[in-house]
């Protein structure tokens, strides 16, 4: 079996996320809160969407390692690690709005080479495998691609929300959202799929594990974006995050992020 997923694979781990997530979305289900201070929630949703997923990479990949947000690592000394993150965005979960996915990337030896973010509320699901980025839902299946946006004034920012940057990286972000035309916010991995299918350009967020965004990272680059740490690392491990439609974007912000 090949060790890249098939397209058909991806789409069965979205059909099993999606048989736990969608029964308890808007059914005001209980929701934990994981800190001692502030709110970060999570769902019995959460938990039963990573454990089918789990399952399935287990018995299609049994030799895989796994990374998952709400139940740690298993095999993670192997070559070949799935990074789960079973619902990115539970904070639009809880509170009824669809724009929360499924994140499930695949690294090998450390780099992410294929990955999906399904959302199964409007029957989206965005994936990339070695052959490229790829939609399927409403309107049809098409391959994704960025717009080809060079200019801070042309670009659509997004972000989750401002109010998670610190200083002085709230500073930072706000001389790049003070440059470009539009800003958004609480697109959670939403924007980055937005960013691939060529409707917004930039995607600036600050303090991500590597299973917010393990999964988007093939999707943005096989749609001819670039994805990167504020540093223009590699972003598989997370942390202070940029994506932009295009190289010459990426660069002019990130002129801003790093001064």
């Amino acid at each position: 079996m090949s060790q890249i997923p098939s397209p058909d694979f991806l789409r069965r781990i979205a059909a099993a996320a999606a048989a736990e997530t969608l029964p308890r979305f808007r059914q005001g289900g209980d929701v934990i809160n994981k800190r001692e201070s502030g709110f970060d929630p999570v769902t019995e949703a959460d938990k039963a969407a990573e454990q089918a997923i789990r399952r399935l990479i287990r018995e299609t990949f049994p030799e895989h390692g796994i990374v998952g947000e709400e139940f740690g690592e298993e095999k993670a000394g192997n070559s070949h690690i799935w990074v789960i993150d079973p619902i990115d965005g539970t904070r639009a979960f809880i509170s009824g709005l669809p724009l929360w996915g499924t994140l499930v990337g695949l690294t090998v030896d450390g780099d992410a080479v294929a990955g999906m973010m399904s959302q199964p509320f409007t029957g989206e699901l965005y994936y990339a495998d070695g052959g490229g980025a790829y939609y399927e839902g409403p309107g049809g299946f098409r391959r994704l691609s960025v717009r080809r946006t060079t200019a801070l004034s042309d670009a659509t920012l997004c972000t989750t929300t401002p109010a998670l940057f610190d200083m002085p990286r709230r500073a930072l972000y706000d001389r790049v959202e003070a440059s470009v035309r539009l800003p958004r916010y609480g697109t959670d991995c939403y924007a980055y799929a937005m960013l691939s299918a060529g409707h917004v350009d930039l995607v600036i967020e600050s303090g991500l594990k590597p299973y917010d965004i393990v999964a988007l990272i093939p999707i943005v680059e096989k749609a001819g974006g670039v994805i990167t740490t504020w540093e223009g690392a590699p972003a598989e491990a997370g942390g202070d995050i940029i994506a932009a439609a295009t190289p010459e974007l990426h660069s002019r912000a990130l002129e801003f992020l790093r001064a």
